[in-house]
Parts: structure tokens; sequence; C-alpha cells
């Protein structure tokens, strides 16, 4: 049957491989090259090449354009794409190393098999392969029988793949059963509902003088270092040459504008407009797509929004001037509140002599930056640029940096790469071209004690408060012995909350982040008292003031749905949490940054 496979030939798999891999929802279909070149990553025993790296990259960069157009990578973004494939890698590697520890295999024989009666949920529903609706098997072993050698490879490679993976998480979750006892449970805590009143006793309203000593802080912050750690920290300056259009710009954006226009008014299809002419190239492929949009949606520009709501389904829009240039939009479909829209968007942008004047001092900026190093390099370039050096800005690592409203890239990677004293290149941003100065870097861990003395002393007086807070809590919990119910306290200055009735899954949002609170109050007969109960951030008093019970016989009516569901979630659950233990035990050592560092400075020789 395979070599049969192999020889004919129909059609081409490239998008079945790919929605494949979204059916079996474990992994990406990934082809191992040969070795060569350098190691980039260890996984155990199993090594990959840089070449290998590399070539995965570049498809996750195309898969990348595909969904946002041509828009601009980020050195952001590359540094996030980079992440993905090597946690790709290591998966993979994790992965096989397990097949071969527990013995899974595949045959041609279960191939086979899974290729007659197992095709995936897009092929099932291609209307190819259906017959008055419903997915036809016949058509499809027919096609398989008809298929081309490439074809049938691709499709092969991919279940001789994908079937361990299978295999394995049947191996983890063959054992998986829920019984009625839990379900039962579960619905209880989705549909019992309490009722209570409650005396909480907060520690911050206690007060307390007693002196704490540094021994105390330190000792606070050798049991908490993980919650007072802190990222890197880099502290820069930049210059800015402002991108601001000048009235030819604006001219030549309104006649690009009433030539897009006239080009509609003479019949012109608007998606085949967008695809051509709109700046804005996620929705330009999309022939000017943008969804359905709430007419109150808040995430688009206003001056936007009030344009697409006076517009009724097939109308186009006269010009909607914007932040980022002009619009023409159509609006497609209403329903109800929603609106199916399209634009075409005309940006305000530099360009021709303008263009090439503000290009030339960008490069002029960088140039005399460049040619210097130390602390008024900056300045310097500055100065004769007729430029102003912005105050200091802190760049977090592993966070965006946004100046105003706007989100510079590149800067947030590029800071915790470059040596103190070293200026940018310039970075193109949409107000402006910047090139910044990495002045200082603050290393990431648990600063001294005196850069956090104040928020750690106020954590060892939190700590106090809360000793004091439940010696108030034991003390008022005796003096409320003699009253009938809860309630009656605030006869006494008491301040006593009422709530419910909640179930244990929803409960009020004044107990939010109680747990222990919320346990107590489903452990509580009618009428019953509890003693001190210990919060998260609070000591509490409550009493059961009414029940209501779920309803079992509407439990069994559903249950084997909610079996079905819990199964699901378990099984996903323990396949996650095996391989996080997998790879908790791997040695695993990515060698990007030295390997990448080191081929930066041969260049740099050269």
């Amino acid at each position: 049957m395979l070599r049969l496979m192999r020889a004919q030939s129909k059609w081409v798999f490239y998008i079945l491989a790919i929605a494949f891999v979204g059916w079996l929802a474990i992994g990406q279909v990934m082809e191992i090259l040969g070795p060569g070149g350098n190691v980039v990553l260890k996984v155990n025993r199993r090594e990959f090449q840089v070449t290998e790296y590399q070539r995965r990259v570049q498809l996750a960069y195309d898969q990348y354009r595909e969904q946002n157009g041509n828009v601009p990578l980020t050195r952001e973004d590359e540094q996030q794409i980079g992440d993905q494939v090597i946690n790709q890698m290591v998966q993979e590697a994790l992965l096989e190393q397990e097949y071969k520890r527990l013995g899974i295999r595949v045959s041609d024989q279960e191939i086979i098999e899974a290729a007659r009666t197992s095709p995936p949920p897009q092929v099932m529903n291609d209307p190819q392969f259906q017959t008055d609706g419903q997915f036809d098997s016949r058509k499809w072993n027919q096609f398989l029988s008809t298929a081309g050698p490439q074809v049938l490879a691709q499709l092969e490679s991919i279940y001789r793949e994908e079937i361990p993976r299978i295999k394995l998480a049947q191996f983890l979750t063959s054992d998986v059963y829920v019984p009625d006892a839990k379900l039962w449970r579960v619905y209880k805590d989705q549909h019992d509902s309490v009722r209570i009143a409650s005396v909480a006793v907060w520690p911050y309203t206690v007060a307390d003088t007693t002196p704490i000593s540094d021994g105390e802080l330190r000792s606070y912050i050798s049991k908490h270092e993980d919650e007072l750690k802190r990222p890197a920290v880099a502290y820069v300056r930049f210059v800015a040459l402002p991108r601001r259009p000048d009235a030819a710009d604006s001219a030549a954006a309104k006649q690009h504008l009433a030539r897009v226009r006239s080009e509609l008014a003479r019949g012109a299809k608007f998606e085949d407009v967008a695809r051509r002419e709109s700046a804005d190239s996620v929705s330009g492929q999309r022939g000017g797509d943008l969804g359905w949009i709430k007419r109150s949606e808040q995430g688009f520009d206003q001056q936007f929004m009030q344009g697409a709501r006076a517009l009724k389904p097939g109308q186009t829009s006269g010009p909607v001037a914007t932040e980022f240039g002009y619009h023409i939009i159509k609006v497609d479909q209403a329903k109800g509140d929603s609106l199916k829209v399209r634009h075409i968007l005309i940006p305000v942008v530099l360009q021709g002599a303008h263009l090439d004047d503000v290009e030339a001092r960008a490069d002029s900026l960088e140039r005399q930056a460049s040619e210097r190093r130390g602390p008024f390099v900056l300045d310097s370039a500055a100065r004769r640029l007729g430029l102003v050096v912005s105050a200091t800005y802190q760049v977090t690592q592993g966070q965006p940096l946004d100046i105003g409203r706007y989100r510079i890239p590149d800067v947030s990677v590029w800071a915790f790469e470059a040596p103190v004293g070293e200026t940018s290149p310039v970075i193109e941003a949409l107000p402006a071209y910047y090139v910044f100065q990495l002045d200082s870097v603050t290393e990431g861990g648990v600063p001294p004690l005196e850069q956090i003395r104040g928020r750690v002393t106020s954590f060892v007086r939190l700590e106090k408060q809360k000793t004091l807070a439940r010696q108030k809590a034991d003390s008022l919990l005796a003096s409320l012995k003699d009253l009938p119910d809860l309630t009656a306290a605030g006869a006494r200055g008491l301040s006593v909350e009422r709530f419910g009735p909640f179930t244990r899954l929803r409960p009020p949002s004044y107990l939010g982040g109680q747990p222990y609170v919320i346990g107590t109050a489903f452990g509580l007969r009618v009428g019953e008292r509890s003693g001190v109960v210990e919060g998260e951030n609070g000591y509490f008093i409550i009493e059961s003031m009414g029940r209501k019970l779920a309803d079992s016989s509407a439990w069994v009516a559903q249950r084997d749905q909610q079996r079905t569901q819990m199964r699901q979630a378990v099984q996903q659950a323990r396949i996650q949490q095996f391989m996080e233990g997998v790879r908790a035990k791997a040695k695993i050592v990515d060698r990007r940054k030295d390997l990448f560092r080191a081929q930066a400075a041969d260049t740099t020789g050269l």
C-alpha cells in the first residue's frame, strides 16, 4: 500500500499538513536535517546544528509574514520567534527520547490504517470529500488510491510523526476515569449556594509602632528572595529626529486618496483596491477586511468608529482622517450592535525631497553617534544637528519601551546586548527616527537592602500587624459568644457584612481572594458560627444564614456530557504535567548567545 501511495499523484497536501498538526494539537511537523555546522542547542544527547535552527527560524518568519503581511519584524519579534523555535526543538527532542524509552514505535500498517480511517477534521469538512453535506470515506479512500508520490510521502511523514504522539498520550491517560462522586462534587460546587454574615479584622487597621531591626529585614529578604527579585534595568537617553509630514506630503496623500476614490467610483471592487493600495498590510491582504466590530468598540480610533457608525450596509465613506492617515471605510453587513467593516488606509508619509532630507539627517546622526564612545557622544551628535537629548528613560528587560503613546521597537533587546556607552543604530518608529545611548545597566536579582529598605520594612510591619490582628480576632470571637446570631454584632459597633446567595465557584468579590473563608462557609450548618478563619489578607468570623442544595436530578441529566468534558481536561493536564516533568529533568544547553556573539566578533574583526 505504501509503495502504491508513493506511486500515484493528484493533489497538493501542503495546507492539509498544517491543518493536521492543529487537529492533533501536539506540535509542529518538522523534518530533521543532517549534521553540519555548529551546535546551537543540546537536549540531553540530542544536538541541533545552527543550520537547522536557522532553517526553522526562516520558516517561522515566513509564517509570521503570511499572518501579518509586510509589517517589519522588530528585534522583540525576532527574539520571541527564536525562543519559540528553540522550545519546539526542545519538545521534539524530548518526545523522541521518551518514545525510545517507552518503546513507542509506528508500523507501516498503522500508518495505512490511520490514513484510511482517521482523516483530520479539515479533510472531513472539505466539500470534495462529502456527500450530501456529510464526510464520505469512500471519496477519501479513492483520493488516497490515486494521490501522487510527493503528496503521499508528505502524508506518510505526518502520520509517522504524529501517531507516536497519540500513543504517548494514550499511554499517559489510559487510566483516566472520572467517577460519579467527583462529578457530583464538582456539580455541587457549581450549584450549591449559601448566605452568610461576616465580621472581618484587617491587619492594616491595627496599629503597631514596635521598632524593626536590620536583622529582621535581612531575615525577611532571605525567606522571600523570589518575591523581591527585579528584572535587569537599562538606563538610556535618546535623540529623536521627527518624521512629521509637511504640506507637500499631505498634498501627495490627498492626491493618492483622490485616485483611489475615483477608481472605486468607476466600479472597481473594494477588495481588489484594498489589496493593492491599503497601507494596512494585515487587513489589506484580506481585501481590507477588519471583521466584525461593535459599534461601541473602544479599541479603534474614535474618528474611525464615528465614520463607520454613520454607514449602512453596502455604503462607502468619504475620507476619514485619523492619526494613521486617511481611511475609506465600507460596511458589508450589520447585525445588532455589530458591523462587518472593510477599510483602505492611505497614510500621510514623508516622501520625495522631504523624505530624502530627513533620511540624510538620520544617516548623519547615526554616523556621528557611532564615531566615538563615551558619556557625551550623544550630546555632541545632537548639538551638531540641532537636536535635544532626552531625559533618562528606564528600559526593563523583557518589556517593550513606550514613549508617550508610541511603542519604540528594538530598544528592549538592544539595551541588554550592547556594552555601556554604546549608541544604537537608527531605530525607526512611527513618530521619529531615534538613536539611543546606553548609559548604565542595573543587573537583575534581589537589590541591596538600602535600595528596598522601605518596601521590606512595610512587609515586616504587616507581619507584625497580622499577629496583633489575630489576637484581636480571637478576643472578638470570645466577646460574641452571647449573641444569638452574628448580625446582632452591629449593635456593638462592629461592621457586619452579609453576602449571598453565592456558589463556591462564584463568590462575592469581597471574598474573591479568600479560599479558606469560602470553604468554611460551605462547611457550616445553617445557623452555625465559625471560629477565627485566617484568610489571605485578614481574619474572619462567619455564620451561615441559609443554604440551597444542588438538584440531583438535573445533575444526572447532564452527567455524561460533564464526564466527557472533565476527562478531556484531566487528560490534557496529565500530558502537560508529564512534559513539564520531563523537561525539568532534562539537560538543556541553549548556546545561541555565545555562538552568535562569537560570530559577530569574527565579523567585526574582518
